[in-house]
C-alpha cells in the first residue's frame, strides 16, 4: 500500500531556495549555541548547579503568589505549574542559601506562606555547579563522538562524500533545535540535549534510505546525469518518507500534549526535530552529494 502514487518532483532544481533556508537557520544556530556557550541563554540547572523540587499541594496555588513568597526570601526560583495535580515544580539556580539547604528554606517559605494549603514532596533533587560543568563537557564530547560515528558509518556503506553530507544535514538539524530553543527562550537542559541526540539518529536513518535508493540508481543508470538520478531516488522513496515521518510525529506530539508539564519540551523537540529531519534528508544531505560530485559522472558506490 502507497501513502501517495509516483510522483516527479524536481527536489534538485529547489536546492538554492532550500540552501538559503538552511543557511539561515543555521546561522541563527550557530549565534544561539555562541550566547549559550557565553551564558546568555536560559540555561537549566543540569549545567549550571542548582535545585529542583517537586511539590503537590492539596489545594490549588496561584503561581504568582508563590514566586512572590519565594523571591521576598532571597531565593531566584523558576516556577511550572503541572496542571490537575496541584502539583509545582521549581526550579532554583543561584539563591543566596548554602547547597543543601536550597530544598529546606523553599519548603520553609510555603509552610510560611501558605500554611492553610499543606503540601508533600514528590521529588527534590540538588547539582552542584562542578557537575554541571562536567555534565556540559561530556555533552559537547557525547555529540562529538555522535558526529563522528555518522561520518565513519556512512563513509563505509556508501562513500565519504555521503559521510560528509550525513554530518552536515545531522549539523543542520540540530542547529535549527537549538535555534528555536534559543528564540523561544526555552531552558537548554540534558532533555534536549537527550532530544537532539535522538533526532540526529531519526535524521540518520531517513538519510541512510535515501542514500541507499541513490547508490541503486547509481548502479543501474550509469550513464544517466546526477540531477535526474537524485531526482528519481527521492521520488521513489517519499511514499515511505511521508509514511514514516508521520507515525513518528504523531508518537512525539502524543507526549508533546499528553506527556505533563515534565517531558513537555522535550517533547517539543522531537516533534520538531522530525519535520527538520525529513526536510534535511531531501533538501539538504542529497543536495549536497550532488554538487560534492562531477555532474555528469555518477557517484562512487
Amino acid at each position: 500500500m502507497e501513502f501517495i502514487g509516483k510522483t516527479r518532483i524536481d527536489f534538485m532544481g529547489m536546492k538554492k531556495v532550500s540552501f538559503i533556508i538552511s543557511a539561515i537557520i543555521s546561522i541563527i544556530g550557530i549565534f544561539a549555541i555562541i550566547q549559550i556557550s557565553l551564558g546568555s541563554a536560559n540555561m537549566g540547572i543540569d549545567f549550571t548547579g542548582g535545585t529542583v523540587l517537586q511539590l503537590r499541594f492539596e489545594k490549588p496555588i496561584a503561581m504568582d503568589q508563590a514566586r512572590k513568597a519565594l523571591t521576598r526570601s532571597g531565593l531566584e526560583v523558576s516556577l511550572q505549574e503541572i496542571k490537575g495535580d496541584n502539583q509545582l515544580l521549581i526550579k532554583v539556580g543561584k539563591a543566596n542559601v548554602a547547597m543543601g539547604k536550597v530544598s529546606e528554606a523553599v519548603q520553609e517559605v510555603f509552610r510560611k506562606e501558605f500554611s492553610a494549603n499543606p503540601f508533600t514532596v514528590d521529588s527534590s533533587s540538588e547539582i552542584g555547579p562542578s557537575i554541571g560543568d562536567k555534565l556540559r563537557n561530556d555533552t559537547l564530547i557525547a555529540v562529538a563522538i555522535a558526529f563522528l560515528g555518522i561520518i565513519l558509518y556512512i563513509a563505509w556503506r556508501f562513500d565519504f562524500k555521503f559521510g560528509i553530507s550525513a554530518v552536515m544535514a545531522t549539523a543542520h538539524d540540530v542547529l535549527a533545535i537549538i535555534a528555536v530553543f534559543y528564540l523561544l527562550n526555552k531552558e537548554v537542559n540534558l532533555l534536549l540535549i537527550t532530544a537532539v541526540l535522538t533526532i540526529a539518529g531519526y535524521s540518520l536513518t531517513d538519510t541512510v534510505v535515501v542514500f541507499d535508493r541513490i547508490r541503486e540508481n547509481l548502479r543501474k543508470n550509469l550513464k544517466d546525469s546526477l540531477h535526474n538520478i537524485f531526482n528519481a531516488s527521492i521520488n521513489e522513496v517519499m511514499s515511505r518518507t511521508i509514511i514514516t515521518a508521520l507515525t513518528t510525529l504523531l508518537a512525539a506530539l502524543a507526549l508533546l500534549f499528553f506527556g505533563g508539564e515534565v517531558i513537555h519540551d522535550f517533547a517539543f523537540a522531537l516533534a520538531l526535530g522530525v519535520v527538520v529531519g525529513t526536510y534535511s534528508s531531501i533538501f539538504v544531505a542529497s543536495p549536497i552529494v550532488e554538487i560534492l560530485e562531477n555532474r555528469g559522472k555518477p557517484a562512487k558506490v
